[in-house]
């Protein structure tokens, strides 16, 4: 299939999907309640990535929406104020790196932004061995926690909270023979860990040029994690997470934005590599994990993002989106407003706090 031969991509449907996900969930994503403020950023990413954040929605509610984000900030005693946390208000990690793009995506100035309270909770969340968990108490600890460290680093344009040594030591540790990297040390090889191992070492304060050799990642570790990468990509044209596993538009995103940092995207076969998302297309919008599955804004927001990556010059104009920046996962116009909004100052962080 040529890329005129691709059916339309269905941007309307896709942002009506995520629109209604961002008012109430099916009752079939009650698991995923608890992670609201990710669910957010997949929704504000797809009507981003879109161009529809201003044509499908209300200033009214995004005003709302920026109001309950910043409900969610606690500053407390890694902020301001010195009273303890409950158990119910502990911040996360993860959650603190979907806050901060979708609040730049709903073009907040960051007025309220407690900078030197997250510098002083990524010292708290860092371990002995570089990794980080997801709260200053304990949690889970892999590479996603290092990535947000490490992403939330740059955007502040403050690494004062992070021992990035040891950090980037425990990265190289989760090389996998395979050529992936996985969560841990002697980890499986992961789709999703191997873009959070890349993008962590080349945004690394020490790598000032994405296309110069990266002076973590040595040649042969480079070729092997090309090679690792390619192969995952399936005869659908999809990408699979593990070695022998199906695709899953997911993975089109961790797997080809993997192969974008390393300069290698022109290596992916983009017709199939779009002829499969465009088949994960929901017939009521929003896109899934895989042809005929329910769509869910985690599997829209990734293929949008994917396909951002990966443009098809003759596919129909429906398919062009803005260009994505691959390490933050967000479009350059939200990074360009990170950057404009977001490192104000430079914060002095007390001494870490570690575990």
């Amino acid at each position: 299939m040529s890329g005129s031969e691709l059916p339309k991509l269905a941007r309307v449907a896709h942002a009506g999907h995520c629109n209604r996900c961002l008012s109430a969930l099916p009752s079939s994503h009650i698991q995923i309640d608890a992670s609201r403020l990710a669910i957010g950023f997949y929704c504000f990413g797809t009507l981003d990535l879109l161009g529809s954040i201003y044509e499908k929605t209300k200033e009214i509610e995004r005003e709302g929406w920026r109001e309950w984000l910043w409900h969610q900030q606690t500053n407390r005693p890694y902020g301001t104020d010195p009273e303890e946390y409950s158990e119910y208000d502990t911040p996360h990690l993860i959650m603190t790196y979907t806050a901060i793009l979708s609040l730049a995506i709903l073009r907040d100035d960051f007025e309220q932004l407690d900078r030197n309270g997250i510098v002083r909770f990524l010292q708290a969340c860092q371990r002995e061995d570089g990794s980080f968990t997801s709260f200053p108490n304990g949690g889970e600890s892999d590479l996603r926690q290092v990535y947000c460290a490490f992403a939330i680093s740059s955007m502040l344009d403050d690494w004062s909270g992070v021992d990035v040594d040891r950090a980037v030591s425990f990265i190289q540790q989760c090389s996998s023979h395979e050529g992936g990297y996985g969560q841990q040390p002697t980890g499986e090889a992961l789709g999703g860990t191997t873009y959070c191992a890349l993008a962590s070492l080349y945004l690394a304060p020490s790598v000032s040029d994405l296309h110069a050799p990266n002076p973590h990642v040595t040649t042969d570790e480079r070729r092997r994690t090309i090679r690792w990468l390619l192969q995952n990509q399936a005869s659908s044209g999809g990408f699979s997470g593990r070695t022998n596993k199906d695709a899953d538009a997911c993975y089109c995103f961790w797997c080809g934005a993997s192969l974008h940092i390393l300069g290698v995207g022109d290596l992916v076969d983009r017709t199939a590599f779009l002829s499969y998302l465009a088949s994960c297309q929901f017939k009521f919008g929003g896109i899934g994990k895989a042809p005929e599955d329910r769509p869910d804004p985690y599997h829209t927001y990734l293929s949008l993002a994917a396909l951002a990556l990966f443009p098809l010059e003759d596919a129909d104009p429906s398919w062009k989106l803005p260009r994505l920046n691959a390490l933050w996962n967000t479009t350059e116009d939200t990074a360009d407003w990170i950057r404009q909004h977001v490192p104000l100052y430079t914060v002095k962080a007390q001494s870490p706090v570690r575990k």
